[in-house]
């Protein structure tokens, strides 16, 4: 049973027709009891719940007194929400970072059995590496093999202009996902987690950082809490203790480019027409996106070249391309 305040709450919000507090008191009912392990009574409530969110979706703006639109940022406009595709074996993943995968799964599957000694999985992994080496990828891998929803979050819904206003989104966005099983992703943590002892950053972000570290605290282990960053150097150093596990993704090496492009020419049925060894020699130093834009490059211009394609030639050209924009990269630099 939900504690005497929070239903004593709904009751008195109930009379007064405050339907905002209605909203925010049984979310909190909800999380309760999934914290009980209470779950079909919580899946009962939030199904409830949802059809009056469904029916408010429509109402995102509202005028003031001078006729002007107020926006109403909502928890729901604050993220994106994926239906994950991806899988753990569809990705390119060191031996390190596929056994930390596999581990932080099944502590999630097997919660129930953690729980009976005591113990709760793990729920909030940071991912470090480069741009485009497969953070938000292996976020939606999770995603995919835990079978609940990928919550990404829009900093530009999220971050206000005025003070207070970012962690009062951030508030909302907290309370809406406590109460889901769901995997909540921010991309570019940096954006709210940084250092507090930079002198260069205003009160207000000092503030934002607290908060966030705060409410993530909160969560229950249901709620998959994952961060990516480019420049961990930014990151506050309290965050780096609120998650448990930390994977670093580096740049494909050589044999991973290999197996990238044998799975990708296995997937779609092609053959290169060069050794995978060869290709990956050329491509060394490219991160996995780049790799995925020149495999889709080529098979683009093969789908369109039928039925007199050659192979051999569009790698080689796409080949060419590639070096001629490496260059042209180390040239900038």
């Amino acid at each position: 049973m939900a504690r005497a305040d929070l239903i004593v709450d709904l009751v008195r919000y109930a009379i007064t027709g405050n339907k905002p507090m209605i909203k925010k008191v049984t979310e909190a009912i909800v999380s309760e009891e999934r914290k009980k392990q209470h779950t079909i009574l919580a899946d009962k409530i939030e199904n409830e719940l949802n059809k009056i969110r469904a029916t408010d979706s429509s109402n995102n703006t509202s005028l003031n007194t001078n006729g002007k639109a107020i926006i109403d940022y909502r928890a729901e406009s604050l993220i994106t929400e994926i239906t994950p595709t991806k899988r753990l074996s569809d990705l390119i993943l060191p031996t390190e970072v596929l056994t930390s995968s596999n581990q932080f799964i099944q502590e999630q599957f097997r919660v129930d059995l953690l729980r009976s000694y005591g113990l709760e999985p793990r729920n909030r992994i940071l991912l470090i590496g480069p741009p485009g080496n497969g953070k938000t990828s292996l976020a939606e891998a999770y995603a995919e093999a835990l079978m609940v929803p990928l919550y990404v979050v829009k900093y530009d819904s999220l971050v206000g202009a005025y003070l207070g206003e970012t962690a009062s989104r951030l508030r909302k966005l907290m309370d809406y996902v406590s109460t889901r099983k769901c995997v909540l992703f921010f991309d570019e943590f940096e954006t709210l987690g940084k250092e507090r002892g930079d002198i260069h950053e205003t009160g207000e972000i000092k503030r934002v950082v607290s908060s966030l570290l705060l409410q993530i605290d909160n969560l229950s282990s249901h709620v998959i809490v994952i961060g990516a960053t480019n420049h961990p150097e930014l990151l506050d150093r309290a965050v780096w203790r609120r998650f448990q596990i930390k994977i670093s993704l580096p740049i494909p090496t050589r044999v991973n480019i290999v197996s990238w492009l044998d799975q990708f020419q296995n997937k779609h049925r092609i053959r290169f027409e060069y050794a995978s060894e060869t290709i990956a020699k050329k491509l060394l130093g490219i991160n996995y996106a780049e790799l995925e834009e020149f495999g889709l490059s080529i098979l683009r211009q093969y789908v369109l070249s039928l039925p007199d394609s050659n192979m051999k030639d569009i790698v080689s050209n796409e080949l060419k391309n590639k070096a001629n924009n490496i260059s042209d990269s180390e040239s900038k630099k």
